[in-house]
């Protein structure tokens, strides 16, 4: 059913990758400037890429293993983007000046920790669907 607790978690991610990277700057460039995902075509699409999925995965619903399966390629597709991130802080230029990390590097963390938590609740689902069919 489409009202269940992990529609809430992925909705969040839906959030989290769709709206974050025009509000949360990934970090500052040596010029003061904030470096926003949306100036960047591939780091936006693939942010885009992950809300997709997670959408994809609200709808799935009936099919709780295709579900699962679909969260656990997207919590590989937010590993990949946090160590795009981390790979990027570290080799940031001006780091002989004050350069700043955003929060928006944060942003794979927390998607993964919803994923985690969606998946964990469609488990139970799923264990719960199983013992009430060894009942009948």
């Amino acid at each position: 059913m489409i009202q269940r607790i992990q529609t809430i978690y992925l909705t969040i991610v839906v959030l989290l990758g769709a709206l974050l990277p025009y509000f949360a700057y990934l970090w500052l460039d040596s010029d003061g400037n904030e470096f926003f995902a949306k100036n960047e075509m591939w780091i936006a699409s693939l942010f885009y890429l992950v809300a997709a999925l997670a959408l994809i995965s609200i709808f799935l619903f009936k099919n709780r293993k295709n579900q699962f399966v679909i969260n656990r390629l997207n919590m590989i597709l937010n590993l990949f983007l946090l160590g795009f991130f981390v790979y990027r802080s570290l080799n940031l230029s001006g780091e002989t000046l004050v350069s700043e990390k955003g929060i928006g590097m944060l942003t794979p963390v927390f998607s993964i920790v919803f994923l985690v938590l969606a998946n964990r609740a469609i488990k139970k689902d799923e264990d719960l669907v199983k013992s009430v069919d060894r009942l009948r």
